[in-house]
């Protein structure tokens, strides 16, 4: 059987696109989408992706968002700290022996977003 690869993009709808693609960019590190053929996009390391239909009634995140974005950090702690000076609310999640440390927040459309540090 053939399979894909990865997840080659990520598309989803915006009240202010630039602004919030400018978000991620600055606060996450994620390189604005290439404009033209000598433009880089944003290049993932490798690493697990998780791929995880949840239960309609889940309480794992918001109950009126259909989806969340993890990603995958090197420093949960610096990514964390990072985030809080910026003015950015972070709720850290209990750790998950064998699979890693987790913590949740928004972007600033309300999209929740999962940081996921790997267990060594």
């Amino acid at each position: 059987m053939e399979r894909v690869l990865g997840i080659g993009g990520f598309f989803f709808r915006s009240r202010d696109s630039d602004a919030l693609a400018k978000w991620y960019r600055d606060h996450l590190g994620i390189d604005l989408v290439p404009t033209d053929a000598e433009g880089t996009p944003w290049i993932t390391e490798g690493g697990a992706t998780v791929f995880a239909p949840f239960a309609a009634d889940t309480t794992y995140f918001a109950p009126d968002k259909s989806f969340m974005l993890n990603f995958r950090v090197r420093d949960l702690d610096a990514m964390i700290a990072q985030l809080e000076k910026a003015g950015i609310a972070v709720t850290r999640h209990e750790d998950m022996p064998g699979i890693g440390r987790f913590a949740h927040l928004t972007d600033p459309e309300g999209t929740p977003l999962e940081l996921w540090e790997p267990e060594a």
